[in-house]
C-alpha cells in the first residue's frame, strides 16, 4: 500500500491510500480519483516528506477516532445511509434505469467496479464514489 498526499484544481488537499503507484495512475486515468471535498477529477500528487520513525515506539494508529476527517467521514456515512437506499450489486442497474425513467428517482448507494462506474459517467448518469465501503442498512 502506498500513501499519497493529493491536491485538486480548487487547491483542497487530501489524503488516500493506494494498492500501488501503478494503481493510483490507473485510478487517475479512469477518472476515479477524484477530490473529497468538491468531487474534481483533476487531482495531482501533492509535495510529501517521508514518514520516518527515529525511535523504537510504535507510529501513532492511522483510524484516529479524534481527527477531523475521520469524524467528516463517519457523519458522511451516516448520512448516506440514513437518507439513501442501499442497493447493494444492483447499483449500476438501477442508477441506468432511474436515469432512463424506468425507476423512481431517489437518493441510492450500492456496489460498481470501476469500468461500471465509468461507464455510468461516460453516459452521462451523475455518480460519485463513496469514501467508504457501503455496508446494507439492517433491516
Amino acid at each position: 500500500m502506498i500513501h499519497y498526499s493529493l491536491k485538486c484544481d480548487q487547491n483542497h488537499s487530501f489524503e488516500s491510500w493506494f494498492k500501488s503507484a501503478d494503481a493510483f495512475e490507473k485510478l487517475k486515468a479512469a477518472g476515479m480519483v477524484t477530490c473529497s471535498l468538491c468531487g474534481s477529477c483533476e487531482v495531482e500528487k501533492a509535495i510529501m516528506a517521508p514518514r520516518v520513525t527515529t525511535s523504537k515506539k510504535k507510529p501513532t494508529s492511522l483510524k484516529s477516532d479524534n481527527s477531523a476527517a475521520e469524524q467528516a467521514f463517519k457523519e458522511l456515512r451516516k448520512y448516506v445511509e440514513k437518507n439513501s437506499d442501499y442497493v447493494g450489486k444492483e447499483f449500476v442497474k438501477e442508477a441506468r434505469d432511474m436515469h432512463e425513467g424506468k425507476a423512481p428517482e431517489r437518493s441510492i448507494y450500492g456496489e460498481a467496479n470501476p469500468a461500471e462506474a465509468k461507464k455510468l459517467i461516460e453516459d452521462g448518469i451523475p455518480v460519485t464514489p463513496l469514501l467508504f465501503s457501503p455496508k446494507q442498512k439492517a433491516n
